[in-house]
């Protein structure tokens, strides 16, 4: 409450986590940041990846502070899923969750939100080129392995 009491323009809304969860299957647009206890934030991490297309699209970030202007604060980054132990080895876990989870890191933690865009817009580059993993493949998609989808956004990296 006191961090928000110095951000008048920004609207703080407390709701328990039942009505959370149904509000944003309803309305996903009503959100912009949620902030909750590791539990109820994974509950609702897996919840919304769905609204994603999969947990493999989503990363995520436990910050031990507020994002200011001009100051880097520590975190620990992750995609939402986790490490996928169930995909360890088989060339098909979507890495594009780490991938997001990195330029999340290089933003907030590094303060250097240039190169967080350039690795964003590598992921938007190979996905509007229509390279796809098996969680989130669509019909006329090229599917590719976890390798694959890796080294293509690396690639628009490099440039």
């Amino acid at each position: 409450m006191e961090v928000a009491e110095e951000y008048p323009d920004v609207k703080l809304e407390h709701m328990l986590v039942d009505a959370c969860a149904m509000r944003l299957i309803q309305n996903p647009a009503h959100f912009d940041v949620l902030v909750t206890g590791n539990m109820f934030g994974d509950i609702l991490t897996d919840e919304a990846s769905m609204l994603a297309g999969s947990m493999g699209m989503l990363p995520s970030a436990s910050l031990a502070g507020v994002p200011l202007e001009g100051v880097n604060i520590f975190g620990m980054y992750e995609p939402i899923h986790g490490s996928a132990p169930r995909r360890a080895g088989l060339n098909m876990a979507n890495p594009i969750a780490i991938i997001f989870s990195v330029a999340m890191m290089l933003r907030y933690s590094l303060g250097l939100v240039g190169e967080a865009e350039v690795i964003e817009a590598a992921v938007e580059q190979v996905l509007n080129d229509g390279y796809r993993t098996y969680d989130i493949m669509d019909e006329g998609k090229m599917r590719v392995g976890t390798k694959e989808m890796g080294d293509l956004i690396a690639g628009k990296v490099r440039g």
